[in-house]
């Protein structure tokens, strides 16, 4: 099932859009002992004094949170783009942000002005907001639903190679010096170009070219380079089963997905569980790694070094869950994963308020932050994207996504935004609040979501019939009217364009 072009597909897709997520994540805390100081000078030159402290901790916050607004306007206006341009023409269009954003901060420094930083780094968001939304979707669409959840997870793989990366050229070695750090900024063109280089000569999304464009031929062949083999009848077939389901393709706004019953607790899953993966407390443990590890009597000079294993942990569980979705099912992995969490997350608690009695329990509070890494990238760090694919019809995908990408960057901002305030107020015992939140999510999870492994999109759309409180006939006729082919006059389209060829006989 694993075709040369759909590989090249996924790599190359993510590599120039969730790779530069993770990317942005990381590359911000080496240097910002360097970034503060430019930040100091530039003010100095400017008006002949040095900036307060607490001027220059709000000029720095600014810098690492506007990130997330960025990321949300990328979210908001990504429906009507991919609506237009379809899905890897986004990706493709997407990089001109990538591009912009890495010029404006790595050239800051030559320039002496800390604002294309800022402004960096909200157009390096509106890339980020972009692509988590549209890169789901393109893989979502171009793999079969036998590995669908295998592919999806090559958007987690990559955020984590991503902040990966971002730890590895920030070390001192590297490009984590006074001098060089521009240059970590820089770097973000390089996966941009790869995919303005290869991504062109990859077919677009053949569902999208099916039910949106219309174009069944050229949506025949995107299917055969995809799946890799000459008779794709069958799944022409399905996805037009699929349009007979919707009865037309025309795409539903947000309001109207809201309202449509038949979806309901589609939306609420996937808003729950996108809360959820920000929530959950991961970017707290960033937070801590350095004073935890500082604690374990680890020398500081060494730390960076140290902390590159966290990255480490977190690829190799995301390429693990990659590996064992379409055995294990998206259901267990996303219970368990966030499971785990509250288990290790108690045991961090007491191992941190009581470190100081006990010579090793430092060390356990390592293990418990590994541990933590861990079980989110297991779970939690990649399939609530796959499953705002799988759990949405054609039509309403685009909207999906927006809603899922609106909760996934207004909770990062929360995150960021409050969580000074809990720990401080809390201090150790601020881990709680997010073992609540992960106790909460598998909870309702383990009530709610039905296993969509190996399952079309019509099943399990089904799958939430009865939950939804509609017949299936009912679920089927859910259908906003307008100016759109019916999918029996698509059928016919269909037939008739390939009359001559072997699908139309494959067909009858």
């Amino acid at each position: 099932n694993w075709s040369g072009s759909l590989i090249v597909a996924s790599l190359t897709g993510a590599f120039g859009s969730s790779f530069l997520y993770g990317y942005n994540l990381s590359v911000v805390n080496a240097p910002a002992v360097y970034i503060k100081k430019f930040y100091n000078e530039t003010w100095e030159r400017r008006y002949g004094f040095s900036v307060d402290e607490s001027t220059l901790t709000l000029l720095w916050s600014i810098t690492v949170s506007i990130f997330a607004i960025g990321g949300l306007v990328g979210a908001i206006i990504v429906t009507p783009i991919v609506k237009f341009f379809g899905r890897k023409c986004t990706l493709l269009l997407n990089n001109v942000f990538a591009v912009t954003a890495a010029l404006l901060m790595s050239l800051s420094l030559l320039a002496g002005s800390f604002e294309m930083l800022i402004l960096g780094r909200i157009i390096m968001g509106v890339d980020a907001g972009i692509s988590l939304s549209a890169l789901p979707m393109y893989l979502s669409e171009i793999s079969p639903k036998e590995i669908r959840g295998s592919l999806g997870q090559v958007t987690a793989i990559f955020i984590c190679i991503g902040v990966f990366a971002g730890q590895v050229l920030g070390l001192p070695e590297v490009f984590g010096q006074e001098s060089r750090w521009p240059y970590l900024f820089g770097a973000i063109i390089v996966p941009s170009l790869i995919q303005v280089l290869i991504l062109p000569f990859l077919p677009e999304s053949p569902r999208y070219l099916l039910l949106e464009k219309h174009d069944t031929s050229k949506a025949e062949k995107a299917f055969q380079t995809f799946l890799g083999k000459d008779d794709v009848s069958h799944e022409i077939e399905e996805v037009l089963a699929e349009s007979r389901v919707q009865r037309n393709t025309k795409l539903v706004s947000i309001l109207q997905l809201l309202r449509t019953r038949a979806v309901r607790w589609q939306v609420i899953t996937v808003v729950i569980t996108m809360g959820c993966y920000q929530l959950c407390g991961l970017n707290a443990i960033w937070y801590y790694t350095n004073n935890i590890f500082s604690e374990a009597g680890i020398n500081h000079e060494t730390i960076p070094y140290v902390t590159l294993s966290t990255g480490a942990v977190e690829t190799v569980a995301a390429v693990f869950s990659g590996l064992v979705i379409e055995r294990l099912g998206r259901r267990p992995l996303l219970i368990g994963g966030f499971g785990l969490m509250v288990a290790f997350f108690a045991v961090l608690t007491v191992s941190l308020t009581l470190q100081n009695t006990v010579h090793w329990l430092p060390y356990l509070s390592i293990f418990c932050i590994l541990a933590i890494i861990a079980s989110f990238c297991i779970g939690p760090g990649g399939i609530p994207f796959v499953l705002t694919g799988e759990f949405f019809q054609q039509s309403q995908r685009p909207a999906a996504f927006m809603i899922a990408g609106t909760v996934n960057w207004l909770s990062n901002f929360a995150v960021g935004l409050l969580f000074p305030f809990i720990q401080a107020g809390l201090q150790t015992y601020c881990f709680l609040v997010f073992a609540a939140i992960c106790f909460a999510g598998a909870t309702y999870l383990f009530f709610v979501l039905p296993e969509t492994k190996n399952k079309t999109f019509h099943e399990i759309s089904q799958a939430f019939a009865k939950r939804n409180k509609v017949s299936l006939e009912m679920q089927e006729m859910n259908h906003y009217p307008g100016e759109r082919k019916s999918s029996a006059e698509q059928e016919s389209n269909f037939t008739s364009s390939v009359n001559n060829g072997e699908t139309k006989k494959a067909i009858v």
